[in-house]
C-alpha cells in the first residue's frame, strides 16, 4: 500500500506567477509548503527518466548519511556553500535546460530542495508534462516545525510510523514529539509498560529512520497530572496525590520522583537524538498533603524537578502551561472572545500578583507552551504569551489539527487556528510550533493528513494562500491534479453530516462520550420509538433532527458518489479515500435509522409495514458496514486493546479508552441502538 508523499503549493502557469515566456503545457506543478518565490520560464528538455533515477539515487545517499556531493556527474548536481547566506534550511533550486542544480548552507537544506524536486517530478509524471524550466528560493518561516503523535489509547501497526516520517519530511516538517504513556516497553519500571507496547529498540529504529530525514523525535512522558497510565497500578496506588484517584502524582513523595525519571531514561534510549523533554504537567490539582502549600507553588515545585533533570541530560524541558495562569485567575481570559484588550488588560492586572508572586520559581531553561486550540489571536492568549517573554521564560505555542472530535476533524482540519497560530509565532519571532494530534475519541490518522499539510503550509511559508486554494493544493499533493479542482472536494461537505452523527441516535442533551457513565443508557440515552397509538407525535417531537438527517442522507449520498469519482481518478493515496469512504457509510447509517423511524410513525399501514421490514435489517445492515471499515482501519491500526489491557478511570472521558474492543467504545451509541430495535421487533 502507498500512503501520502504530500509536499508543496498551487503553482499556475499563468502571468501571475512566471517572468518570461510560458511553457507551451497547461500544467499545474503544485509546491506544498510554498516556495518563497517560484519562477517559471518555460518547459525543459530534461528526460524525466534520467532525473527521476538522480532523485532515487541522491535520496538514498541522504538517508545512508553519505556525502551528496558525490553526485556530480548527475543530472542532478548539489552545491553546499556554508558562506552563501542561505537560511540554514533554506535552499535555492535551479531547473536548467540540461540539469537540476540546489544550492543550500547546510545539509538539511540540500534535503528540503530535493524533496521540492520529487513534488516537481511527481507533477510532471502525473500531468506527462516536461519539468518546468525554473528558479525556486525558499526558507522557513520558522525553524521549529513539529508534529504530536499521540498514541496514549491505540498504536498505529509500525510499519505505518515509517510511512508518516516519510510524508512528514516530503512536508518540510523537521520535529516530532511522542507521547508514549505506556505504549513504550519500559525496561527500569516494566508494570506500566502495556502488552502491546513497542520496545525501546522498536522506537529506536524509527527515530533513526527519521533522523536519516532531518526529522528529531523527542519524546513526552506525562508528568504529575495525566497520569492514570501508572497510578492505576496497585505498586504505584502509594504515590497517588488523592488515594482515590489515578489521575496526579504526589509532588511531595520523593519516590514520585524516582519513578517519573526512570521513565524518562526509557524514553531516551528510545529516542536517542531528543533536543527536547516534554514533561506534560497539565490540567492537574494537586491536594498539598496537608504541607501549606499553595496549588502554583507544589506545581512549580515538581517542575523545577524534572526541568533539573533535563538539564542534566543536556536537554530543554517543555512543559504545558495552563496550570500556572489557571491557580493565578487569568486563564479564563484567554479563551473568552467577548473580552477587549482594556478588558483582559484589567484582569491582568488584578492578578498578575498571582503569577509574580512567584516569578522566581518558574525555571529558565523550559519552554513554557502556550496550547490553544480555539482563540490564538485573542488579547488574552497574547498577553499571556507576553508575561512568559517580559520574564525571560521560553515560550512556544501548540495549535492542533484534532481535539475532541469523533470520527473526523472539524472545522476544515482546523484550518484558521493553524494558520492564525502560526502567523502570531511568526511575527512574534518565535522558534516554532506544535501541531497537536490528540488521539482521545481516536479518528483515523489518514483523517489528520489535510491539518498536517495545513501546519506544514503556515509554519514554512506562512501567509501566502488562501484557504481554497490550500486545500486545493493538499488535494493534488495527496490524490494527483485531477483531484484538484474545487468540484472534487468533499472533506468539508462530510463534516456537518458528521458531527451530527455523533449523537444524531441519542436524546437531547445526551452525549457519546458520556453514555458508559449512565447508570441505564439504553433508556436514559437512546432516542425512543414511536408509539403506534399515537402515529404522528415522534415525527413532529423529533421533526428537526429527521429534518437534519433527511439533508445530511442526501450530502452524503453525494460525497460518496464524489469518492467513488475520485478512487477511479486519484493516482496515489487511494487508501486515504477508502477510510473517509467509510467514515460516509458509519454516518449514513444513523440518518437512515432517523429516517426509518420517522416511516414508523406514518399513520399509514403500507408504509409502517415498509419501515418494519427495513428495522428488521437494520441489525445486518450495521454489522456489514462495521466489518467493512475495521477492515480498512485495520490496514495500519492496531484496532483493539490487550486483553490484559487496565483501563484507567477515564477522567476526562475520552471515547477511546472506554472499551478494549474497539467497536465497543466508538460504535457504543449503535450497539445500543440495535438492541433497542431488538427488543421493538419482539413486540
Amino acid at each position: 500500500m502507498r500512503f501520502f508523499q504530500l509536499a508543496s503549493i498551487l503553482v499556475l502557469f499563468s502571468a501571475a506567477f512566471a517572468c518570461g515566456p510560458q511553457p507551451t503545457s497547461d500544467a499545474h506543478f503544485v509546491v506544498l509548503p510554498s516556495p518563497t518565490s517560484f519562477e517559471i520560464t518555460g518547459s525543459s528538455k530534461l528526460a524525466i527518466s534520467d532525473v527521476d533515477e538522480s532523485f532515487k539515487r541522491a535520496k538514498d545517499i541522504f538517508v545512508s548519511g553519505k556525502d551528496p556531493l558525490s553526485l556530480q556527474k548527475e543530472e542532478l548536481v548539489f552545491s553546499l556553500d556554508p558562506a552563501s547566506g542561505i537560511a540554514s534550511e533554506g535552499y535555492e533550486l535551479v531547473i536548467s535546460s540540461d540539469k537540476v542544480e540546489i544550492k543550500a548552507s547546510s545539509k538539511a537544506g540540500l534535503w528540503y530542495g530535493l524533496m521540492t524536486v520529487s513534488q516537481l517530478l511527481e507533477d510532471a509524471k502525473d500531468q506527462n508534462v516536461p519539468l518546468p524550466l525554473c528558479k525556486i528560493t525558499d526558507t522557513p518561516a520558522l525553524a521549529y516545525r513539529a508534529v504530536h503523535l499521540d498514541v496514549k489509547h491505540h498504536l498505529e501497526k509500525k510499519e505505518y510510523y515509517y510511512e508518516l516520517m516519510d510524508r512528514f519530511a516530503a512536508q518540510k516538517i523537521n520535529a516530532v514529539i511522542v507521547e508514549v504513556e505506556d505504549k513504550l516497553g519500559y525496561e527500569l519500571q516494566p508494570k506500566v509498560a502495556s502488552s502491546d507496547a513497542f520496545s525501546i529498540t522498536d522506537w529506536k529504529a524509527i527515530s533513526d529512520y527519521a533522523m536519516a530525514r532531518n526529522i528529531r523525535i523527542s519524546p513526552l512522558v506525562q508528568g504529575l497530572g495525566h497520569a492514570s497510565f501508572i497510578l492505576k497500578h496497585d505498586e504505584y496506588k502509594p504515590l497517588r496525590d488523592d488515594p482515590q484517584s489515578d489521575w496526579a502524582f504526589n509532588p511531595l513523595d520523593e519516590n514520585t520522583y524516582k519513578v517519573q525519571f526512570d521513565l524518562y531514561e526509557d524514553a531516551l534510549k528510545a529516542f536517542p537524538y531528543a533536543n527536547y523533554l516534554h514533561v506534560g504537567g497539565d490540567e492537574v490539582h494537586t491536594t498539598g498533603r496537608n504541607s501549606g502549600k499553595s496549588p502554583l507553588e507544589l506545581q512549580l515545585t515538581w517542575l523545577n524537578r524534572v526541568s533539573e533533570y533535563a538539564a542534566q541530560k543536556g536537554l530543554t524541558p517543555i512543559f504545558w502551561d495552563d496550570m500556572p495562569l489557571k491557580n493565578a485567575e487569568v486563564y479564563n481570559s484567554i479563551y473568552n472572545g467577548k473580552l477587549s484588550e482594556a478588558q483582559v488588560d484589567s484582569i491582568w492586572s488584578a492578578n498578575e500578583t498571582n503569577l509574580n508572586e512567584y516569578v522566581g520559581m518558574f525555571p529558565k531553561n523550559c519552554v513554557y507552551m502556550r496550547w490553544n486550540y480555539d482563540a490564538p489571536e485573542s488579547p488574552g492568549n497574547i498577553r499571556a504569551m507576553k508575561w512568559f517573554a517580559d520574564n525571560g521564560l521560553k515560550v512556544m505555542g501548540a495549535t492542533a489539527g484534532q481535539t475532541r472530535w469523533n470520527l473526523l476533524p472539524q472545522d476544515q482540519s482546523n484550518t484558521n487556528n493553524i494558520r492564525d497560530f502560526a502567523l502570531i509565532s511568526i511575527r512574534n519571532k518565535a522558534d516554532g510550533l506544535l501541531l497537536t494530534l490528540w488521539d482521545d475519541d481516536s479518528p483515523h490518522f489518514e483523517l489528520y493528513g489535510r491539518g498536517i499539510a495545513i501546519f506544514a503550509e503556515y509554519t514554512w511559508a506562512g501567509d501566502k494562500r488562501n484557504t481554497e486554494e490550500l486545500h486545493a493544493a493538499y488535494r493534488q499533493r495527496a490524490f494527483g491534479p485531477a483531484l484538484a479542482g474545487a468540484e472534487m472536494e468533499f472533506i468539508n461537505r462530510l463534516e456537518e453530516p458528521v458531527a451530527f452523527w455523533k449523537n444524531a441516535l441519542l436524546n437531547k442533551k445526551k452525549d457519546r462520550n458520556r453514555l458508559k457513565t449512565l447508570e441505564n443508557p439504553l433508556e436514559e440515552a437512546i432516542i425512543p420509538f414511536p408509539n403506534t397509538d399515537s402515529a404522528g407525535a415522534w415525527t413532529q417531537k423529533y421533526a428537526e433532527k429527521v429534518s437534519t438527517a433527511q439533508a445530511n442522507q442526501a450530502q452524503i449520498d453525494s460525497v460518496l458518489q464524489l469518492i467513488q469519482e475520485s478512487k477511479k481518478l486519484a493516482v496515489r493515496n487511494t487508501y486515504t479515500l477508502e477510510v473517509y469512504e467509510q467514515v460516509a457509510q458509519a454516518a449514513q447509517f444513523s440518518n437512515r435509522a432517523l429516517i426509518t423511524l420517522a416511516e414508523l410513525d406514518e399513520p399509514s399501514g403500507e408504509k409502517k409495514a415498509q419501515a418494519e421490514a427495513k428495522l428488521a435489517g437494520m441489525r445486518e445492515e450495521w454489522t456489514a458496514i462495521q466489518s467493512q471499515l475495521e477492515t480498512v482501519y485495520g490496514k495500519t491500526r492496531q484496532l483493539h486493546k490487550p486483553a490484559d489491557y487496565i483501563l484507567d478511570q477515564d477522567h476526562h472521558v475520552h471515547l477511546a479508552n472506554q472499551a478494549l474492543k474497539f467497536s465497543d467504545w466508538q460504535f457504543y451509541a449503535e450497539g445500543l441502538f440495535l438492541e433497542k430495535v431488538d427488543s421493538e421487533l419482539k413486540k
